[in-house]
């Protein structure tokens, strides 16, 4: 979400509420009308809650204590049918930790129609709660409140995140906390908060790098410990085979890629951006490790020598170099760039309007929406939504030093120590 202040821009505030209000209801009302069908298929005939299956039944393995068959794919299978009749046949990869497992034990206490509800419910919370948090840190979005409640219902990422019913508004959570407890330059907490992605490790591999890369050793003390700390918990309630096995599997995850994504066409990171793109496998794996390579050392080279830049536009480039870089990105994994959308509106609205910013607006803009059309990929064999997050990362590198040179030391814009910034003058 970006609203530009001059009046010549089409990112007006007006357009943008227009175009929010349409996708929402378009989006809502259209999930809504797939799920009005008894029972617990929708019209398409897919389970309702699809991917919430899976933690439904590791948390009721949790709750027999069935460590020997977290990464049993047929003995989920023949649980989940026992637990929900409706879901026979359906079978997924696992690949969690074994003490996420241990999360979902309270929800899997209840029928799965009434924890599929609870789940949405939190999932939802855990989302609003992120970005009103990020809202009330944005000292120049506060006037445009509306706008962005409007923006983030219709956020396609959010979309796709309740439909599937999947984890990610926890990594929401993570790297939102992470943001102000950085900005408070409490590191070593950050770094607990850091460990804490453990249970979806390839959202945390491009942080680790960079605050490995920049020398955050606190970070990454706190981070090592959080993790290790998580993953003994799973030890101590399973014992140490099920994490031995979890380490096996991350292992040979290559092999098991295929099952893990059935439509790469979902994904939005750099190694399905390749591997679509490119025929030859091995040719696009080292493509992915050369690019991969390029985004991780452009971000620690900010990350250094921008130190003066808003923390905002570094942690930004942090969250954009987290989905390029991940191994596998699902489109509801995209939900951790909202911190990104809001912090850089913020700063934007603190600019005067020029070629600049306003192609970096319009990146934003197409970030947002590009989700949308991601299986045209099926096609097209080009992730637009990948293209779109480079450009971004690029603009973004590029005004670090510039805005770094008219910044003190302080690392965070939206602080009210920097309330004198320019205001726009128009909202659309």
């Amino acid at each position: 979400m970006v609203i530009e202040s001059k009046p010549r821009s089409w990112l007006t505030a007006k357009r943008l509420a227009a175009h929010g209000t349409t996708l929402a209801a378009c989006l809502w009302l259209l999930y809504a009308w797939t799920l009005a069908t008894p029972g617990l298929r929708d019209r398409n005939g897919n389970l309702k809650g699809t991917d919430f299956l899976h933690f439904y039944t590791l948390g009721a393995l949790a709750i027999e204590h069935r460590g020997a068959d977290l990464y049993d794919m047929n003995a989920q299978a023949a649980l989940a049918a026992q637990r929900v009749p409706q879901a026979m046949g359906i079978r997924y990869l696992p690949l969690y930790p074994p003490h996420v497992s241990l999360l979902f034990a309270p929800l899997a206490l209840f029928p799965y129609p009434a924890a599929l509800a609870l789940w949405w419910s939190y999932t939802a919370l855990v989302y609003g709660i992120c970005c009103y948090s990020v809202w009330l840190a944005c000292l120049r979005l506060r006037k445009y409140g509306r706008l962005a409640a409007i923006l983030a219902i219709a956020l396609p990422a959010f979309f796709h995140l309740i439909a599937w019913g999947q984890t990610s508004a926890l990594a929401l959570a993570c790297f939102t906390v992470m943001f102000f407890l950085l900005r408070e330059q409490r590191e070593f907490a950050a770094g607990l908060v850091l460990g804490c992605l453990i249970f979806k490790p390839q959202l945390g591999l491009a942080a680790a790098v960079i605050f490995v890369g920049i020398g955050a050793w606190r970070v990454v003390a706190g981070a090592a410990l959080s993790a290790a700390l998580q993953l003994s918990a799973g030890v101590v309630y399973y014992g140490v085979d099920p994490l031995r096995r979890w380490l096996e599997l991350l292992r040979n995850a290559g092999a098991v890629m295929p099952l893990l994504e059935p439509k790469p066409y979902q994904t939005h990171c750099l190694r399905t951006f390749w591997s679509m793109l490119i025929p030859w496998p091995q040719l696009a794996l080292l493509l992915y490790v050369l690019s991969a390579i390029t985004v991780l050392g452009l971000t620690i080279a900010c990350w250094r020598t921008s130190a003066s830049a808003p923390l905002s536009l570094r942690y930004s480039v942090l969250l954009l170099a987290t989905a390029l870089v991940a191994p596998h990105l699902t489109v509801y994994d995209l939900v951790i760039l909202a911190p990104a959308f809001l912090l850089l509106a913020d700063w934007l609205l603190g600019r005067l309007s020029n070629s600049s910013t306003r192609w970096l607006g319009t990146v934003l803009y197409l970030i947002y929406a590009l989700p949308l059309i991601g299986p045209f990929a099926r096609w097209t064999h080009v992730q637009l939504s990948v293209i779109a997050m480079a450009a971004a990362l690029y603009l973004i590198l590029q005004m670090c030093r510039p805005a770094g040179s008219e910044i003190s030391g302080r690392t965070e814009t939206s602080a009210p120590r920097e309330s004198a910034a320019p205001t726009p003058t128009r909202d659309g």
